[in-house]
């Protein structure tokens, strides 16, 4: 081999080198823009027009999130803020892995902002992974009254699960099983619309409100509720009957946000006839999402949730 053959092949091995290098840096990047680029969901408004006797006017849309907030296991999340337009964002698993259920996600954030990534789209994501259809509902916060601060949320969740049902066709879903999932103020939410029933707090305005507004199951994580803020509610307004969806739920025994109104919640539906599976961890602390964090044991529910969820059959592919 000539000398300039040798130099030619040190020169092509540098370039090929230099290539390869550039791309092992950029795969992580590559592996995070794809799914977020097939992921790209379907938006629709919840109302055909002004949300039910909201006549707030609040600045536009935002995160809100500061540099200067708390990092949730070493990210930081969207805190959503001054939500007037509610949407469903309509999450599709792959269709090979499709099964015709889907769970409508309400975001926690005190009914003041959203944690719309941590405890929606994060979330959206992995009911994906299960062939679960994820639906992350942007209800409006702040509360729009002080003295009844879930109702806006509520009629929100409502009117999205008759709208879910109203296009199941389309979408290919199974109208009767139609979940719906909350995490703290997004739980209350969850639990309210659960347990009125198909007592709608709004008159109905189109063809989609003919469907029944009860979810078919619920999960709530360290949801409140019950106790801390709105105890008119729970004595004058709820009824826990034997007719409540099936719920699953997740507490850490050492949250702000009592581990009673989970507590609660089991066992009146327990002396009701329902059924609830409820799981409470010694410790954990509050506002954890799916995000998992190797101290807290509380961080695996998913893989207890995913069980209830099998074993309940909703995870069964229909056609």
């Amino acid at each position: 081999m000539t000398r300039d053959e040798i130099k030619s092949l040190l020169q092509s091995r540098h370039e090929r080198g230099r290539w390869l290098t550039l791309l092992h840096d950029l795969l992580p990047l590559l592996l995070v823009a794809l799914p977020l680029a097939a992921a790209e969901p379907l938006v629709l408004n919840v109302w055909p027009a002004t949300p039910p006797g909201d006549t707030a006017t609040l600045p536009p849309e935002a995160d809100l999130t500061k540099d200067s907030d708390k990092l949730i296991a070493g990210r930081r999340i969207i805190k959503l803020g001054n939500v007037t337009t509610p949407q469903l964002a309509v999450y599709r698993p792959a269709p090979e892995k499709a099964n015709g259920t889907s769970v409508i996600i309400c975001p926690g954030g005190g009914f003041n902002i959203l944690a719309y990534d941590l405890e929606g789209t994060e979330v959206a994501a992995w009911l994906n992974s299960l062939g679960v259809t994820g639906i992350v509902l942007k209800y409006r916060v702040p509360s729009r009254d002080p003295k009844q601060a879930w109702l806006a949320p509520v009629q929100d969740a409502q009117r999205a699960v008759s709208l879910v049902r109203a296009h199941a066709a389309e979408w290919g879903l199974d109208p009767q099983r139609v979940g719906i999932l909350g995490f703290s103020a997004g739980g209350t939410t969850a639990a309210y619309t659960s347990l009125f029933l198909n007592d709608r707090r709004y008159g109905a305005l189109d063809n989609a409100d003919q469907q029944p507004c009860r979810p078919d199951f619920t999960v709530l994580i360290y949801t409140g509720g019950f106790f801390e803020r709105y105890p008119a509610a729970m004595t004058n307004q709820i009824t826990f009957t034997k007719e409540a969806p099936p719920m699953f739920l997740v507490h850490a025994f050492d949250d702000g946000v009592s581990v009673e109104n989970s507590l609660h919640v089991a066992t009146q539906l327990k002396k009701a006839g329902g059924s609830a599976e409820l799981h409470v961890y010694d410790t954990g602390g509050h506002g954890y999402g799916l995000r998992p964090v190797a101290e807290k044991p509380v961080t695996q529910w998913p893989a207890r949730a995913e069980a209830w969820l099998a074993r309940r059959g909703w995870l069964q592919r229909k056609p």
